[in-house]
């Protein structure tokens, strides 16, 4: 309101600022608005207001439309509807929460894809990315694939941690988001006698390392990348925010972001159960070669997640003391090896690896882990308000890094597609099969090369 000191163009076109500047606002953080109900009610009453004020200010119509659009209101109103003699409980209720920009995100969508985990042991799992919708048959056929062993001996079952158990059914729709938090989902054989066991010494075991050696290097590390983009470019902006701010309960907000996460510790474990996993020594050697050519690679392709992630997986305590098969590793690969290391060199606060981020072309993925890092130490390092003012320069130094987002997903160029001869790539990378568990991984690298 105001009291006849401005001419009425001054009052529009400050009115008019407004509104385009939470129109903006809206329209980039409209999943996350619903979450807090001071933010409906301010959104609410913003609206309210612009109503009464086009009637007297008819400028205003076209930001009203624009931010109905954005609001995904589904009535249109003309000017004649805005009259403040219009105002009644019938008009007040076209904007309660019954507008579907309002409505709460409780119900999944069953096109969204999220991970799950199968435990093949208990410290052994296969990573399924799937949708909502997916069936545990579905879910069994790529388990049984990765394992692999015949779909029609095993059964898919749940097991809480008290140790009850439950056999799902072919039809049974079996992800969800809070799963594991109340149990785990197990392979068994048929009888439910007991778990697989597909890392004994057999015949089977031995065609792993054969089937990985066989892949092209190259072809290996596009569909590493073109996997970690899926899941880069599903992150928004504001989950950073949510990550740093609001640790507790924050995990709705923050998916996506806790998908690349999870990845990045995937890869690096999926390097170790593949090495560790492969007893003959030639063919060890021939592996940990592949490893630093696929680093390599993922460096080539600007995916600094995946790359980060293998460099890690070779470093790996389990790894690392493999003596008999790091001397066998040609210089050259060595020395490659040396200098991709380098850039993983966390001295100077990872001076090497953010020079040569720097100069790298978008679009690139960076290494999630250390940017989450940059936000989380600006924010506990400074302090959110100075003397009751709120410290902007602590906010914008904040803002800056998570709009780095912005700059590395540019130019995003469409995605390689691998060698057709190797159409089995795909769900080869999108399954990966891992030993989570530090002691089990012990146990066989000194099952394969004991110590002296």
């Amino acid at each position: 309101n105001h009291q006849g000191k401005e001419d009425d163009s001054d009052v529009s076109c400050r009115k008019r600022k407004v509104l385009h500047l939470v129109s903006q606002w809206t329209s980039l953080y409209k999943d996350w608005l619903h979450e807090d109900e001071h933010l409906k009610q301010f959104l609410k009453t913003i609206y309210r207001n612009v109503l009464d004020d086009v009637y007297e200010y008819p400028i205003l119509e076209k930001e009203l439309k624009e931010f109905q659009k954005i609001l995904g209101m589904h009535r249109r109103h003309t000017v004649d509807e805005y009259s403040p003699h219009r105002k009644n409980k019938t008009f007040f209720h076209q904007f309660s929460l019954k507008e579907n920009w309002l409505q709460h995100r409780g119900a999944m969508n069953e096109t969204e894809e999220i991970f799950c985990r199968v435990y093949i042991t208990e410290h052994s799992y296969v990573s399924v990315k799937a949708q909502v919708s997916t069936s545990a048959q579905e879910i069994l056929k790529i388990v049984a694939e990765k394992i692999p062993y015949p779909e029609e001996e095993l059964a898919l079952v749940t097991v809480t941690f008290s140790g009850e158990r439950h056999e799902l059914q072919p039809n049974d729709l079996v992800i969800s988001k809070s799963f594991e938090s109340s149990s785990r989902m197990f392979v068994y054989r048929k009888d439910l006698t007991d778990t697989l066991n597909p890392f004994a010494e057999n015949e089977e075991l031995q065609q792993r390392s054969v089937r990985i050696l066989g892949i092209n290097t190259w072809d290996l590390a596009v569909e590493l990348t073109n996997f970690d983009w899926s899941l880069f470019n599903a992150i928004h902006e504001q989950e950073l925010i949510y990550f740093t701010f609001s640790r507790q309960g924050s995990a709705e907000n923050t998916e996506n972001l806790s998908l690349l996460l999870q990845r990045c510790n995937e890869v690096q474990l999926w390097v170790a159960t593949e090495i560790l996993l492969c007893s003959p020594l030639c063919k060890r050697v021939q592996l940990v070669k592949k490893f630093i050519k696929i680093a390599a690679h993922c460096k080539a392709q600007r995916n600094l997640n995946s790359f980060f992630a293998i460099v890690m997986g070779l470093n790996t305590a389990s790894v690392s003391r493999l003596s008999q098969t790091w001397e066998k590793i040609p210089g050259k690969f060595k020395k490659l090896f040396t200098e991709l290391e380098s850039l993983t060199d966390p001295s100077l606060n990872h001076k090497a690896y953010r020079d040569a981020f720097k100069k790298m072309k978008s679009p690139k993925i960076p290494f999630m882990p250390l940017l989450l890092k940059d936000v989380t130490f600006i924010h506990e390092g400074n302090k959110t308000f100075l003397d009751n003012l709120v410290n902007f320069e602590k906010l914008h130094m904040i803002a800056d890094t998570v709009r780095s987002l912005r700059h590395c997903r540019n130019n995003q160029f469409g995605n390689e597609v691998p060698s057709k001869e190797h159409h089995e790539l795909k769900p080869y990378v999108h399954h990966l099969h891992v030993i989570d568990n530090q002691q089990a991984l012990f146990e066989l690298s000194h099952r394969i090369e004991p110590r002296v």
